[in-house]
Order: C-alpha cells, then sequence, then structure tokens
C-alpha cells in the first residue's frame, strides 16, 4: 500500500468559515505553527485540547490583528501599550486583566481573570484574523510532548487529523515560542522567555521582575485554577442536604449541574469552569463532583478538581 498523498493546503476563506463553524484549523505564525480555535468558543478549545492529547489547563493565548482589536476585551495600561507598540505584530505575549470574558472563553483562560494576547506577524495568520473579526487561540499544533511544529508538513503530520482547515505559511520565521510577559499591579514580569528578549524588553519598560506567582498566568507553564469559596469533594454519587452535585453520564442522584450527561469528555472540559463558578454562587456547604474517567481529557479535568479539592498544590 502507498502512502496517503500530501495534504493540500486550504484558503484564508476556507479557513474562517471552520473557525465561525466552531472547527480546528492549523494555522501558520512566524513563532510555530499553531492549531486554533475560536476563543469564544468552550466546545472549539476543548477540541483543541483534546486533538493535542494528554492535555493540561494551561491559559492560551489570543491571537488579534493589533492593538485596537486586544483592547476590545483587555485591558492595557501604559507599559502594555508601550510594549504593544514596540513589538506587534510580532512574538511577543502580553497577559493583562480581562475586560470582556465573553470574547476568551474560561476553557482558554484557565478560569483565570486575566487573558494572554498577541498579534502575530505573519501574513496569513493576520489574513485569517481580519476575516474572522474576533480572536483566535493557537497553542502550537503538536501532540502533547512533541516538539512544537515550525512547517505545513510537521504540522499536519501532528494535529492534521483534527483541523478542518490547514494553511501553508512555509518555514516559520523564528520557530520559538513567544516571550510571554504579565502587565498587571506591580512590575512587569517575564514569565516565558522567548522571542523578544529581556534586554529589548527592558528598553522599553525597565528592569523585569521574575514571574513568582504569576507564572501560571502564563501558556506553558503551571496553570493557576478556578478556586470556588466552597469546598470541592471529589468521586461522590450523591449530594448531601446543602451541597451541589456535579454530576457525569448517567448519575442516580439528580444533579445540580451535569458536566456531560452523555459522558462526554470534551462537553465536560468545556462546561468545567462555568459550572464549578454556577455552583458555587449558590453559597453549597459543598460542591461534590461525580466520578470522571481518568484519561484523555479526564486527565486534565482530574487535574484540575483535584487541585480545586486541596490535593496538588
Amino acid at each position: 500500500m502507498g502512502q496517503d498523498p500530501p495534504r493540500e493546503p486550504d484558503t484564508v476563506e476556507a479557513a474562517v468559515a471552520a473557525l465561525r463553524a466552531g472547527r480546528l484549523v492549523i494555522l501558520p505564525t512566524e513563532t510555530v505553527y499553531g492549531l486554533a480555535a475560536d476563543a469564544a468558543n468552550p466546545a472549539a478549545v476543548a477540541a483543541i485540547y483534546q486533538a493535542k492529547g494528554r492535555p493540561s489547563f494551561n491559559p492560551l493565548i489570543a491571537h488579534v490583528t493589533g492593538l485596537e482589536t486586544a483592547q476590545a476585551f483587555a485591558r492595557f495600561d501604559a507599559r502594555a501599550h508601550a510594549l504593544a507598540e514596540a513589538f506587534w505584530p510580532g512574538p511577543l505575549t502580553l497577559v493583562t486583566p480581562i475586560l470582556a470574558p465573553e470574547r476568551v472563553c474560561d476553557l482558554a483562560r484557565a478560569g483565570l481573570d486575566t487573558v494572554a494576547v498577541r498579534a502575530p506577524a505573519h501574513p496569513l495568520a493576520q489574513a485569517v484574523l481580519a476575516g474572522f473579526g474576533g480572536p483566535v487561540v493557537a497553542p502550537s499544533a503538536n501532540r502533547s510532548g512533541r516538539p512544537s511544529p515550525t512547517s505545513f508538513a510537521d504540522a499536519v503530520d501532528e494535529t492534521g487529523f483534527a483541523a478542518a482547515a490547514a494553511l501553508d505559511g512555509g518555514a516559520c520565521a523564528i520557530g520559538l515560542e513567544s516571550t510571554v510577559v504579565a502587565v498587571l499591579d506591580g512590575p512587569v514580569r517575564l514569565l516565558r522567555p522567548g522571542g523578544v528578549t529581556r534586554a529589548q524588553l527592558e528598553a522599553v519598560v525597565g528592569p523585569l521582575a521574575e514571574a513568582e506567582n504569576d507564572a501560571g498566568r502564563s501558556p506553558g507553564r503551571l496553570a493557576l485554577h478556578y478556586a470556588p469559596d466552597a469546598p470541592v469533594r471529589l468521586d461522590a454519587i450523591e449530594a448531601k442536604p446543602g451541597e451541589v452535585l456535579l454530576g457525569f453520564g448517567a448519575v442516580t442522584d439528580d444533579p445540580g449541574f451535569n458536566l456531560s450527561p452523555s459522558g462526554d469528555l470534551a462537553q465536560a472540559a468545556a462546561n468545567l469552569f462555568a459550572y464549578l463558578r454556577a455552583a458555587d454562587r449558590r453559597r453549597p456547604t459543598a460542591i461534590v463532583v461525580a466520578p470522571i474517567p481518568d484519561h484523555g481529557l479526564g486527565e486534565a479535568i482530574n487535574d484540575r478538581l483535584r487541585r480545586a479539592a486541596g490535593f496538588v498544590g
């Protein structure tokens, strides 16, 4: 048997249509190829985690055409504005407070009150973003544990099976993930080194602080999680009086919320942060969660739940 013929690249119009339909797209940038989805669509974002395999709920970068688009959903102070003016479009990601959380969903932000955002320099990425008209998350288009793809062929080989459209932008000019800095209260903090150097950054905003407690706000670092006020109990089959149950699949007790009645892990991942918040708003004595299978996306869901329950530092 011969090998399958190489995948032909799609058009910008096909990529935009796929994003609007909630599908995934292989998107070239100047750093690495990304696996892209509508940042506002939690089901589409969950599909990214599923396609990459062995996922974790790290915050994802919202890609935009430029500063004006970013300011529609992220708060830029004078320092963030200066950095964007200096390095965008380009390999710099800014972590800033979120202004319009509906534009970049909870799952994409890992439940945080901040958002990671950058404007890529690649012309095909810019064309897709302009056509789509909103933020697009696009983590590297590799399977977990594999090197980030910097060519169309490698990206297609890694996650092309999950993409409704794939764009060939040639070899990535930088081939190294973007630098990530947090521009929040206090000094600007370097969360991840990348295509923009420390010296270049410090020429604009002065000396940088180290990540400290902000490390989890960066893609590629340990993610912080949404911690409800109510205590969390796992592997529960029923709720006691005063408690709220987060169900999964068929449960004998009447759940207050069901992460996925059909037992679909992607749906459960997409619902997780919103349902934790909704359950917490009821001011229960505890939030109890039905057993979740510990494979595929379930591994990440259980990791997040264990952290919420205080079992992981």
